[in-house]
């Protein structure tokens, strides 16, 4: 039996760590503003004007927003990028990005830097996703695909739920106090106490920088790559448009739009309604949120996973249909039946975030299966990010809606009824289960 030459071995190994950080990383960048996002606008905007209560939540949703839109042109722009000079060479420059400009967040004087640095890191993040799937995939055998993909899409929840474990841990006096005896030296004191540890968790989104040289060194270009574009013309936007792929590109798009608006419109609001209701019950409104999202991270985890395989199990339509009806059910009794922060509640978080980000699981495995290797990146990056727009836009719109007094179940059970076209969409949609990579 022939074997693998151990460098091409060792090289698939080192592309789905540098995919499997690069995403994990992402899930810190994610996972650190739901957490500072309350106090950090609480500090810069200050008591506002007599008689009314600052814009927090307006501006929480707004730097949402800027950051979803941000990484849906950071999709685009890296995917291109990727399809041009190389997977590899454009993942160093996404995780660059996105690692040096979450890290300045915690300098922020203003909401207003706050947001900026959000959609500057955003770039970044949209990136990594359509790259590292990208590179992936095309390194390893077909058999592996499924299993690969839930891994990457598990990677982002895996740095959910450690952001949210660190932010537990820093509720508790002990260590921030010890954090703040040891490292007062390099960071100012007030960067230690609850009010002002924000700035510390905004920081720690600098730590992906040390990712690049790793992936400079040690993760070898796609082959595959290399020969579709040895002699063809360079990857273009305008190529996922074309008369054989702008059916399949609009439709994907469309499948991302739906799992992305449903988590980011609805249990992504989670934390902040759990905030919401701890303060309502005198309940440690840092605990809360951490639990919350510890618990929403565990779900999320087994889910992508999960849903990956059973996409090869049975089929990639099936499957999302079933994600889609599971996640509309979940959502609507977690809004509409629970209304305090308990077990109850952190039971519910966990299943319905188990079912919504299970998407993430099964959209690595199927986006890429729609394109050809000169424009996979590009299309993968297309497709998934267009996806945030319309979370973008949903979230602002329902912000608009029930944000006033932060209605927070009534705004995030109608937001997951966008569960209920997916059921539809994918019916329209090619089955690609047992077909090879298009060339």
């Amino acid at each position: 039996m022939e074997t693998e030459p151990e460098g091409a071995a060792r090289g698939k190994w080192m592309a789905l760590l540098a995919a499997f950080l690069g995403w994990m990383f992402d899930g810190v960048e994610i996972g650190l503003f739901p957490l500072a996002a309350r106090p950090a606008m609480v500090e810069l905007l200050g008591p506002g004007k007599p008689g009314s209560a600052p814009p927090i939540f307006e501006w929480i949703v707004g730097i949402t927003a800027a950051f979803l839109v941000g990484a849906a042109c950071g999709g685009v722009f890296f995917g291109w990028l990727g399809d041009r000079i190389g997977r590899v060479k454009a993942m160093v420059w996404s995780v660059a990005t996105y690692s040096v400009f979450s890290g300045l967040c915690c300098f922020a004087q203003a909401p207003w830097h706050i947001g900026a640095l959000r959609f500057l890191s955003a770039l970044g993040m949209g990136g990594e996703w359509s790259l590292g799937v990208a590179l992936v995939m095309e390194i390893w055998p077909a058999n592996r695909r499924p299993i690969l993909a839930g891994l990457i899409g598990a990677a982002a929840n895996v740095g959910f739920l450690f952001i949210a474990a660190l932010a537990y841990a820093l509720s508790k006096p002990d260590l921030i106090n010890w954090l703040g005896a040891h490292l007062t030296g390099l960071f100012p004191a007030r960067w230690f106490t609850q009010e002002g540890q924000w700035r510390f968790l905004l920081l720690l989104g600098a730590v992906p920088a040390f990712l690049t040289f790793f992936i400079q060194i040690f993760v070898p270009e796609s082959e595959k790559w290399k020969n579709a574009t040895a002699s063809a013309p360079k990857a273009r936007v305008a190529d996922i448009f074309t008369p054989g792929l702008s059916r399949i590109t609009i439709l994907g798009a469309c499948l991302a739009g739906v799992a992305l608006l449903g988590t980011w419109g609805s249990v992504q609001q989670a934390t902040p309604w759990a905030a919401k209701m701890a303060s309502a019950q005198k309940i440690n409104k840092a605990e809360a949120t951490a639990e919350t999202q510890m618990c929403a991270g565990v779900g999320a985890i087994l889910g992508t996973i999960l849903a990956a395989l059973l996409a090869d199990r049975f089929n990639r339509r099936n499957v999302y249909f079933a994600l889609a009806l599971l996640s509309l059910v979940a959502c609507q009794y977690l809004f509409r039946r629970i209304g305090s922060f308990g077990v109850p509640f952190l039971v519910a978080i966990t299943l319905a975030n188990g079912v919504t980000a299970a998407f993430y699981g099964w959209l690595p495995l199927y986006l890429p299966e729609l394109f050809p290797t000169r424009v996979r990146a590009t299309g993968s990056g297309f497709t998934f990010n267009s996806g945030r727009i319309l979370a973008a836009v949903g979230s602002v719109t329902m912000a608009l809606l029930y944000g006033g007094n932060e209605d927070y179940p009534k705004m995030c059970a109608l937001t997951s009824l966008v569960y209920a076209p997916g059921l539809l969409l994918i019916w329209f949609c090619p089955e690609t289960k047992g077909k090879p990579l298009p060339a």
